[in-house]
């Protein structure tokens, strides 16, 4: 049986893990492997590590350090930032890495979807949607929330679990580092729109924020970037992470198993 997920989301710029509020102003928080050996020991269910600086400097991945990463991880270990190509992709999961995370890239070539999807398999692709806003609804915005596509979550959501995605990662811009809760209706609109796993990102702030996710949506991953780096009203930081009893005491609250 599927169970919900409680996945660190690690931020990699200038090869140090930064956390950011609304995408800006990245704050060090520590070193990549360090990191990965504080969750190792406690267990988590997954890990993503996203390089936010890739894309937006037109480079390629380090498979250097996603090597180094992935070596050191004892975890399903998700990568993202700067995968434009399959080839580049299955050369990430060549290294060790389950999943494969693309966000501009696939909103610019959703066949790169597809290519990626037949290269490695479906359940090892991942679509990264950056969201705010707008009205109503959510926009989707790419290069670290600097350019707006214009385009709806729900339509590029479809999209990608049409081309051959295997999961769904909606990033709430507007909730980025504030540590105020997720946007449920946002999670809501993601999870009855695709038929895919998805996991939400952005808000947490405390386990209850993490039961009422749960709750509001069911068997999907919690996503968490400050929760799981900062401890305290001053952010102090400390790698911490539920550990088994908390975990389970979280998924029967919010759903029963």
């Amino acid at each position: 049986m599927l169970r919900p997920r409680i996945v660190p989301c690690l931020l990699v710029h200038g090869g140090g893990l930064v956390k950011t509020i609304g995408f800006k102003d990245p704050k060090y928080v520590g070193d990549p492997i360090n990191a990965v050996k504080i969750f190792n020991e406690k267990e988590s269910d997954e890990l993503i590590v996203l390089d936010i600086d890739a894309t937006a400097e037109g480079r390629e991945p380090n498979f250097k350090m996603i090597g180094d990463l992935a070596v050191e991880c004892r975890m399903p270990l998700c990568y993202g930032g700067g995968v434009k190509t399959a080839e580049q992709a299955k050369r990430i999961i060549g290294l060790g890495v389950e999943k494969v995370s693309i966000s501009s890239a696939a909103i610019e070539n959703p066949q790169l979807i597809s290519q990626i999807s037949d290269e490695v398999g479906r359940q090892s692709v991942v679509v990264v949607l950056d969201v705010k806003k707008k009205g109503g609804g959510y926009e989707v915005w790419t290069h670290n929330a600097t350019r707006n596509t214009g385009r709806s979550v729900i339509d590029l959501a479809k999209e990608a679990e049409r081309c051959g995605a295997g999961e769904i990662v909606v990033n709430s811009i507007d909730n980025d580092g504030q540590m105020k809760g997720y946007d449920l209706e946002l999670a809501r609109q993601i999870r009855q729109a695709v038929g895919i796993p998805m996991s939400a990102l952005g808000g947490a702030g405390s386990l209850k924020d993490i039961g009422a996710l749960l709750s509001a949506c069911g068997v999907i991953g919690a996503a968490a970037g400050s929760l799981f780096v900062f401890k305290g009203m001053y952010r102090a930081v400390l790698i911490n992470y539920p550990n088994p009893d908390q975990k389970d005491e979280i998924i029967r609250a919010a759903i029963g198993q």
